[in-house]
């Protein structure tokens, strides 16, 4: 996906906004974690699982992928995930390396990767 502009809102007083599947066991129990690293609150966090959230693009698509906004641009895949560890101290080395192209490249295959599992690993979560 290519980077887009998107008009800022209540979240822009954040270094970075990410937007989250809430009725995902996997997400919540990740997002769980990326709260409690992000001791600086520099990171706005959004469930976009209920009709009534704010989603700059379409639901769909937020929910079939991860992404944030940084500095105004509008990323997914592991170039969110990336923008997200840059906001965090202990993660931020993690996402300066996936600046690097070669770096996303294979952050990104993962990812894609992930994307294929991820139900499998979603039933497994919630039957815990």
């Amino acid at each position: 996906m290519q980077p887009a502009e998107i008009p800022h809102n209540n979240t822009s007083s954040r270094a970075v906004t990410v937007w989250y599947d809430g009725a995902c066991p996997l997400c919540l129990r990740e997002i769980a974690l990326m709260r409690r690293l992000d001791r600086r609150g520099a990171i706005a966090f959004v469930d976009v699982s209920t009709p009534d959230s704010v989603c700059p693009i379409d639901r769909r698509d937020l929910l079939a992928r991860f992404h944030a906004r940084e500095n105004g641009v509008m990323l997914s895949g592991a170039a969110a995930f990336a923008a997200m560890w840059r906001a965090i101290p202990a993660l931020k080395p993690l996402g300066w390396a996936a600046r690097n192209r070669v770096v996303l490249g294979a952050l990104e295959w993962l990812y894609l990767r992930f994307l294929v599992l991820r139900p499998r690993l979603q039933k497994m979560v919630a039957g815990r």
